[in-house]
């Protein structure tokens, strides 16, 4: 299952963002030997905020502030970037016409599938005869001194040497290969506009430093292959862990969403299943990589279409810090989540956040950028539902959350009406009916703690209203949501009453639907 990450020594101690998406980092070491033509970076400067935050950042670093149930913490004002080449500004077209320059330079060269560079200590007899190509740091150097080395005679014979090393050189120079075809994520880089979208990523992850994200997609390809992605998509990991990340739904804008559960990990089987030695731990690690794998595929690349992340990570019953196994597994994972999926997460949500966890947050937030903390929201237990709601919709957000979303009658694409009920208020909602039918209805309050009746009144003038529920008292150790149906044989209407004598406002969530009234 974020972006930017903190320092590697502070991120070992939270284990709950295991599961994110990748945070990339403000300055990464890359994992080869770099050549003059792809010089080490510079290290970044602290950069300017995207955008302002106001509630979250004054959350994260105030050692004062509020607990977590106060009051839930407004995410930043970050937005998403535009992926569309005619709406992003100048500098940032330019800096992305120059990397894909780059990548067609390295794709006619072959370097995404030459090796690595540790072979350059091989030919140590060319770098006698031949100083000056000490100097070359590309990898074409490179392969003439290999090239060179393997046709060399002795000493004294060297102008022969170099009589017959000619031409062979020029006759290879005569053949060129045809550009290598790399794919990252299914999608084949400089093929289309969606390469386009992806390199925006790798761009962004550094600050639009070309040469940067250039190192960073090389490294990225690199690790895709030593890691043998192809073969890993193939393999079988089973559904033992199938509670503890899954994709359920979308957010209000389009973002899938994934949901990352914690608290299933204190199951002791489970966890010793998953973190117990090194090979369990590295099986969770590419279970995770394939998961995370399966869901990118599945977003969309075009310009201007959804291809971020939502995450939900549900603290609630989370294994503590001193889980030494957990963090292990949250230490490897987070370095390759960060150094190889660039701008994944559109935002990262975290519910019934313990105060332990926000403690340590308070200690790493200096060491995030602003733009990572404008993605971030957190809610403690009595404010995790608001919080959900106010970015997924409640047809879309699972029952356990405050959602209407589960298996039965009623599908995702049947919206839910939300309403707000004072505090010692009745408040009655009426379903009218022109025709006989089967009418279907489910609702819930959150919270409960209310009363609530049904009743039919019909249309015609004389006729008796019929009680579909029975006023009663519906206490929060109910079930989370009812469902009731009624069927009507003439023009009228349903009418609920929610009748909320509490002192705190209520939120009622309800839909309903019609059918043909069944033939007795």
């Amino acid at each position: 299952m974020a972006e930017e990450a903190p320092k590697q020594e502070s991120v070992v101690q939270v284990e709950e963002v295991v599961v994110t998406d990748v945070l990339p980092q403000t300055e990464k070491t890359p994992t080869t030997v770099p050549t003059e033509k792809d010089p080490l970076p510079e290290p970044e400067k602290k950069k300017n905020p995207v955008e302002e935050t106001v509630t979250l950042e004054t959350h994260l670093s105030k050692p004062n502030s509020d607990t977590t149930d106060d009051k839930i913490p407004e995410s930043g004002a970050f937005k998403e970037e535009s992926t569309k080449l005619s709406e992003l500004p100048e500098n940032e077209n330019k800096a992305l016409q120059e990397l894909k320059h780059l990548i067609q330079e390295a794709l006619d060269k072959h370097e995404f599938s030459a090796p690595k560079e540790e072979k350059l200590a091989k030919p140590v007899a060319a770098e006698k005869e031949q100083p000056h190509e000490e100097e070359k740091g590309s990898e074409q150097a490179i392969e003439e001194t290999v090239v060179a080395v393997s046709s060399s005679v002795p000493a004294e014979e060297q102008p022969a040497t170099e009589k017959v090393t000619e031409p062979e050189a020029k006759e290879e120079a005569s053949l060129p290969l045809p550009p290598e075809e790399v794919s990252i994520w299914g999608i084949p880089l400089l093929a289309d506009e969606r390469s386009d979208v992806i390199l925006l990523k790798f761009l962004r992850a550094r600050d639009f430093k070309v040469k940067e994200a250039f190192t960073m997609i090389k490294n990225t390809i690199r690790w895709r292959k030593e890691f043998k992605m192809d073969e890993l998509m193939e393999e079988k990991f089973g559904d033992e862990l199938e509670k503890v990340v899954y994709m359920h739904g979308f957010d209000k804008e389009g973002h899938p969403v994934c949901y990352n559960i914690y608290g299933e990990l204190q199951n002791k089987e489970l966890y010793k299943k998953t973190f117990s030695d090194e090979e369990k731990r590295e099986k969770f690690l590419r279970w995770r990589i394939q998961f995370l794998e399966k869901s990118i595929r599945k977003l969309d690349f075009n310009p201007g279409g959804i291809c971020t992340i939502v995450q939900v990570n549900d603290l609630k019953n989370s294994p503590g810090p001193g889980k030494w196994e957990l963090r292990q597994a949250t230490k490897q994972a987070l370095q390759l989540l960060q150094d190889n999926y660039p701008e994944f997460v559109a935002k990262q949500v975290f519910i019934n956040v313990p105060w332990w966890y926000l403690a340590v947050n308070r200690m790493i937030s200096p060491f995030l950028t602003q733009r990572t903390k404008s993605k971030f929201v957190f809610a403690g237990p009595s404010k995790s539902t608001e919080a959900l709601l106010r970015y997924i919709a409640p047809e879309q957000l699972p029952v356990k959350y405050g959602g209407l979303s589960k298996d039965g009658e009623f599908e995702i694409s049947d919206a839910v009406t939300e309403i707000t009920v004072k505090p010692a208020t009745k408040h009655t909602v009426e379903f009218p009916v022109t025709e006989k039918c089967l009418l279907s209805w489910e609702f819930r309050v959150i919270g409960w703690e209310v009363n609530y009746g049904a009743e039919f009144v019909p249309s015609t003038e004389g006729s008796y209203t019929v009680i579909v529920q029975k006023d009663r008292k519906i206490a929060s150790s109910e079930e989370p949501v009812l469902c009731n149906s009624f069927n009507i044989g003439e023009a009228g209407k349903v009418v609920l009453t929610i009748n909320n004598t509490s002192s705190k406002k209520k939120k009622l969530l309800y839909r309903l639907k019609t059918e043909p009234s069944p033939s007795v």
